[in-house]
This record gives structure tokens, sequence and C-alpha cells, in this order.
């Protein structure tokens, strides 16, 4: 059986990323690679239903060995990797037996990784660590995801004395632009439940995340000589400026964590005519999700108040939603996972992500679907970095969890 590690190094250097500015679906042609790779190398390992669709979305079965029936469970990840840094020509490096030490990642960029910034690292000492060259992101997440769950399926096949249901799984493409599950067929997924292969550091189980949405933001100013200005110039930079200030300074990203929500300025582009910004609005609390919304219309009101009816516009759309709602009625597949981890030796870290995964979506859309460790940390950036028993270990939480559930 190929090492889980194997896989990931052959996934992570393969070019991914998506693009947000596309209107295409996948937004980049070079994901439908990687899913061709992915559906020819799950057949080749005798998975059956393979099948990748006009979509990208890679989707296969792992038929059940038991001679009675019990709920169909499914494992995902993503295929993409973020459009936020780099992510061609990865070349990850291995760190044998990790003792604590700064990694030089890149000496010509003075790129470093230390324990200094980055005091996870001193949770994996005497382990073997993968990390970037410095140059690129390294891609863990999720083609961690991916080599786990593939390598959890190779040992289900060649271990057949191992009890299991039905298992499905699939790749998506898109998640890190927040189209993941655009086109899932949740109904033709046919899965009971599943989990995400998409948290960061050994142990996590999450079944709460954000409530997510978008604003964008379009100030028209008047352009006039700066000389005979006065009483006439309207500067769209400055009247934008005055909203950014005018949001609350504790809720943004950098001063908020846990259940804290915040304001997230992600763009800014204009001139004295006209100026556009972006935002992110997140909260776990659907309540002060609404309140967030509400309070930046009130702002853009009352500037249009002050500048004139139409000097603001803004447009608020809903991403997605907090899967706790979905999730709690069906809490025992949480417990599930819990369960699964603290029998192949793992501590169990249930905490609320900040963020948002597919499984959010396919949890509204009617599949539950929690989110288990893939390993990673400091992910979409050049410090990225995984730890080889990290992974492992995710490949024995997806077999304990089959078991598990033939126990049912």
């Amino acid at each position: 059986m190929e090492k889980v590690l194997d896989r990931f190094l052959r996934y992570v250097q393969i070019y991914t990323t998506s693009d947000p500015e596309s209107e295409t679906f996948p937004s980049t042609a070079r994901q439908l690679y990687f899913a061709d790779l992915l559906a020819n190398e799950l057949r080749q390992i005798g998975l059956s239903e393979v099948s990748r669709d006009e979509f990208g979305y890679v989707i296969a079965t792992l038929p059940s060995n038991l001679d009675h029936s019990v709920p169909v469970v499914g494992f995902v990840a993503h295929m993409d990797s973020s459009p936020d840094y780099f992510g061609e020509n990865v070349k990850p490096q291995m760190v044998k037996n990790y003792q604590g030490q700064d990694l030089v990642l890149n000496a010509d960029l003075e790129m470093i990784l230390s324990p200094a910034d980055f005091p996870d690292l001193f949770k994996y000492l005497g382990q073997d660590l993968i990390t970037t060259d410095g140059n690129t992101l390294l891609g863990a997440d999720d083609k961690a995801g991916i080599a786990e769950i593939i390598t959890a399926m190779d040992h289900l096949i060649r271990h057949p004395e191992i009890r299991h249901g039905k298992i499905r799984i699939c790749f998506t493409p898109d998640e890190e632009v927040g189209r993941g599950t655009d086109h899932f067929n949740v109904a033709q997924f046919g899965a009971d439940f599943a989990f995400t292969l998409d948290g960061s550091e050994i142990g996590e189980l999450e079944y709460e995340n954000f409530n997510a949405a978008s604003a964008k933001i379009t100030v028209k100013g008047r352009s006039v000589h700066p000389g005979s200005a006065k009483n006439a110039m309207i500067n769209s930079m400055l009247v934008a400026n005055r909203i950014i200030q005018a949001l609350p300074p504790d809720q943004r990203p950098e001063h908020t964590e846990g259940y804290e929500g915040f304001f997230h300025l992600t763009s800014f582009e204009g001139d004295v005519s006209l100026t556009k910004i972006e935002y992110i609005i997140r909260d776990h609390d659907l309540a002060k999700f609404e309140a967030k919304k509400n309070l930046m219309k009130e702002i853009c009101g009352l500037v249009n108040l002050q500048y004139g009816k139409g000097t603001v516009s803004l447009e608020v759309h809903d991403q997605y939603y907090n899967m706790k709602l979905k999730v709690e009625p069906v809490k025992y597949i949480v417990d599930l996972a819990e369960q699964a981890m603290k029998d192949v030796g793992v501590t169990p870290k249930i905490k609320a992500i900040r963020g948002g995964t597919d499984g959010a979506r396919l949890s509204w859309d009617g599949l539950p679907c929690p989110n288990i460790f893939a390993g990673g940390h400091n992910f979409h950036g050049p410090y990225e970095f995984v730890p080889v028993n990290s992974m492992e270990k995710a490949v024995e939480v997806i077999v304990r969890i089959a078991e598990l559930v033939a126990k049912q």
C-alpha cells in the first residue's frame, strides 16, 4: 500500500489553485486535470462507481462487506488550493526528527519557519514535518485530506477482514473560492452523513462554523479641480474611509478569537470619483450575524444622508450558514468521530471553525457533515507545514469510523 506521505508529496506538486475572478466551473481547468488523475487512481486501487463529472466532482464507492444494512458514510475533501498565495511549482521539503529549531525554508528570501512565531511547532518535537521551500504554499489544505481518504480506502480494500458498510467519497473543486458545493448532488451522493477532512491540527473535530456574507460597497464621488474644490469636491476615497472607520474597530479579525465575529476589509480600490471596497462579514451567532449586516446598511444609509442619495450603494450576499443547527439533531455522528479518535490514540479537540468548509453548505443541503483534522498548520501561505504523524492518524480515524458505523 502506498503510504499517505507518498501520495501527499505527489499531489502537492500538481498545480490546482482556484480563481475567484473566473466565471467558469470549476474556476480553473487545472483542477479537471487533477480530478482525472484522482479518478484513475481510485479505479486502480479497486473502488467502484468511479466518476468525474463535467463540473469536476470525483465520486466513488467502497461497497459494504457486511451481510446487514448500516448507514452510508461519506468522506469529502477539496482539490483546489488557495489563491491567497502562489500555488505553482510547489517543492515540499522533509524535516526529519524535528527538535524545535528554526527551519530555514529559503535562505535567499530570508524565509524562516520559527517556533518563536509559530509555537505550535513545539507540539511536534521528534516528528517528521513537511514544509514549503518558501516560494509557495504547501497545499495540505486540502491535499492532505485527499491523500488520507484514498489511503484509508486502499487500506480497507486490502484488509477485507475489517468490517465496514458502504462508503462514498467525493473530491470537490473550488472550495477555496466558496463554490465547492454549487453543483454537488446530495441525493445522488447517497450518504446518510459525511465528514470533510479539511481541518487543521491533529484532533480537531468541528461541527460549528461562521455564518458568512460578502459585502460590496461602491462610493461615487465628485471630481473637481483641487484648486477650486471648496464645497464642491467629494473625494470618494475619504467617504469610503469614513465607512471603514464607522465600523467597530474591535470587530476586526486581528482583534477577535473564539466565537467572536468580525468585519474584514478584503479590498480597497479607488480614486477621487469612484471607490469600491469589499468586506466579508462573519459570526457564529445568527442574531449577531444579522446585526452586523444591518449595522453596515445603517452606516451606508447615514453616509447617503450626509452626501446625497446614491453616493453609496451596498450589496450584501449571504454565503453560507452555521452547520450547528443541522448537525445537532444528529449529534451522534460527532460522538462517532470523537470515539474513533480516542480509539486510535488521538485526543479530540472539539471547537468551532473560524471559517467555513464544504461541510457547512452540505449540512444545510441535507447532508450532515462535520469536519475532521487533516493535520496541516498555517494554511494559505509559505509557512504552511504538516506533520507526517498527523496524516497517518487521520487515516486511522477514517478506518475506525468505518468500523464503528459497521457496529451500529
